[in-house]
């Protein structure tokens, strides 16, 4: 393993600090700029700690860190938690630095297996007969073009509460909110609820979208611990013992990436254990709409303090960005305040589409087209997967597979992607520092190729998973 190189860097920093105008920090911020600039300090190396530095120059420990914070924000550094700061290389940054990112501006010629999307079926042509339909109603379209409630129009609303619907949980309209997708609706619930400086907890390994919002908002985030059910009760409570916990962010329905689904009993748990620690819990069911049998959610055991995000960008369209949050009556008034102070409302026109999709059940019939096929999909890959340990579910649109000893996920990602080939790799959905599995994850939703760029992206993986990154890859047939 490779030293992480320390840099001597005194000198510099010393004379940033001698003379000109502005406060310290400002003055350091630009001497080192200035030194990456011109190749004194080079990509790659590891700024020294700020209490250090600031003990070899004279100044106070905030000084360095203001500084430090200044380089990050103009993109000259990068900051990995327990790790240190170091001059930015893109060769050099991980998964979880680079950040969530919903397109991968990647050569037409890779088959993309590292993203759970939407597969196209018959949307485009419902959306042109919706289309068709909505023009003959200039009365309704004038309203659509109108600025709308904070909340959404109500029988956005409860088209949105009827999505939500399954088992014996029921919504009303009055607790739904209407965001643009669910990625929006997760930051408005964090801006309604949380606050810079705020402890979240949520899976060690989960969805990437929550880490990168939460570095944004300045959230702190912490790991539970998981064993093949979800995340562990006991953990749980453990760390909401020891720290002051704001809320809990979980996916206990295919989770996101081991495919995990929470029992009954452990939902019930979890809900009692956010109560006696005063945390709200917020669920997201972007992927458990494609479970059509799936438990009732933890928000029905603790309703005062439960909130529910879901749309239908996995089940029905991507591009309708048509999300709901559902949330305790109580709380509408401050998540009605996030979304106006994020984009006002969310647009109507889309949520006029979802909302006679839902209502007429073509939500529903596209819904049932992608989970079948979705399935179609899985059983012809699956097989390539013999003799491999992986995890999977009926409805989840991923595989989750072990990486054989001796070999890193970072390497089978590294080998597949020179051959054309895209994955996810653990790291992406890791919290904090500690030890991340040697698992990847492997999606069957895009096949933009047809099935044999399918067969060919499953069969590349299973071979480089078997026989190690070094092996020449034969022909495939």
């Amino acid at each position: 393993m490779s030293v992480k190189p320390v840099i001597d860097t005194d000198s510099i920093f010393k004379n940033a600090l001698r003379d000109g105008p502005g406060p310290k920090y400002m003055r350091l911020a630009q001497g080192i700029e200035q030194a990456i600039n011109n190749g004194a300090i080079g990509q790659g190396l590891k700024l020294p700690p700020h209490r250090i530095l600031a003990d070899k120059i004279g100044v106070t420990a905030g000084t360095v860190s203001r500084a430090y914070s200044e380089l990050e924000r103009m993109g000259l550094v990068m900051a990995r938690v327990g790790d240190g700061t170091f001059v930015r290389a893109c060769e050099q940054e991980r998964s979880r630095d680079v950040g969530f990112r919903n397109f991968i501006e990647a050569p037409d010629e890779c088959h993309d297996m590292s993203r759970n999307m939407h597969i196209p079926g018959m949307e485009a042509t419902l959306l042109a007969r919706t289309m068709a339909q909505l023009s003959g109603d200039v009365e309704r379209l004038q309203e659509l073009m109108l600025y709308t409630p904070d909340t959404g129009i109500q029988r956005h609303r409860q088209a949105g509460a009827q999505w939500l619907a399954h088992g014996n949980f029921r919504s009303s309209a009055e607790q739904i909110l209407c965001v643009n997708g669910s990625q929006h609706g997760l930051l408005t619930v964090l801006i309604a609820m949380l606050r810079a400086g705020d402890t979240l907890v949520t899976e060690h390994l989960t969805y990437p979208g929550l880490i990168s919002v939460a570095r944004f908002l300045g959230i702190k985030v912490l790991g539970i611990e998981m064993d093949e059910e979800g995340l562990i009760p006991a953990s749980l409570a453990e760390i909401c013992s020891i720290n002051r916990v704001s809320a809990l962010y979980c996916t206990p329905t295919i989770q996101n990436p081991t495919t995990a689904i929470l029992s009954p009993e452990r939902r019930k748990e979890i809900a009692q254990i956010c109560r006696e620690h005063n945390v709200l819990i917020i669920e997201d069911e972007t992927h458990g709409v494609l479970m059509q049998d799936r438990p009732i959610p933890i928000s029905m055991y603790a309703p005062e303090r439960g909130i529910i995000i879901s749309s239908l960008s996995k089940g029905v369209a991507a591009g309708l960005r048509a999300g709901y949050v559902h949330v305790p009556q109580a709380l509408v008034g401050r998540h009605a305040a996030a979304i106006r102070n994020s984009c006002w409302m969310a647009s109507p026109l889309p949520h006029e589409i979802a909302c006679l999709w839902i209502e007429d059940g073509t939500a529903r019939s596209l819904l049932h087209q992608q989970i079948a096929e979705m399935e179609r999909r899985k059983q012809a890959v699956e097989k390539l997967l013999q003799g491999l340990t992986y995890r999977t579910h009926q409805y989840s649109p991923h595989f989750w597979i072990e990486v054989p000893a001796p070999w890193r996920a970072s390497e089978i990602e590294h080998s597949l992607r020179q051959r054309n080939h895209l994955i996810s790799i653990a790291d992406a959905f890791s919290i904090g520092k500690g030890t991340v599995p040697q698992f990847v994850r492997a999606s069957v939703s895009n096949a933009s190729g047809g099935d044999q760029a399918l067969h060919d992206g499953f069969a590349m993986l299973a071979q480089v998973l078997r026989h190690g990154v070094n092996q020449e890859s034969p022909m495939l047939l």
